[in-house]
């Protein structure tokens, strides 16, 4: 059996037809929106609303860094590039 046919602690992924950690690293998603992809995808078998709970809190904080990074770039100084 291949790592990626095997689960350790549980069945919740076993059911789909590519796991998710597989179709993470195939499509080479950052770590923030891959926990969302996995939370998300196991909260109803695995850990309820605990597991929504996580993926929001991935999803606030990519919020957080996407919002920070945009105003950043927007105070630039168009001259010199600093801020």
């Amino acid at each position: 059996m291949s790592a990626l046919e095997k689960q350790v602690d549980g069945d919740h992924y076993r059911k789909y037809a590519i796991q998710p950690t597989e179709f993470i690293i195939r499509n080479e998603i950052p770590f923030a929106e891959a926990n969302v992809i996995k939370y998300v995808i196991r909260w109803r078998d695995k850990g309820g609303l605990s597991d929504l709970r996580k993926a929001q809190h991935y999803l606030d904080m990519l919020i957080e860094i996407e919002t920070r990074d945009q105003n950043q770039v927007q105070m630039l100084d168009p001259k010199t590039g600093s801020l």
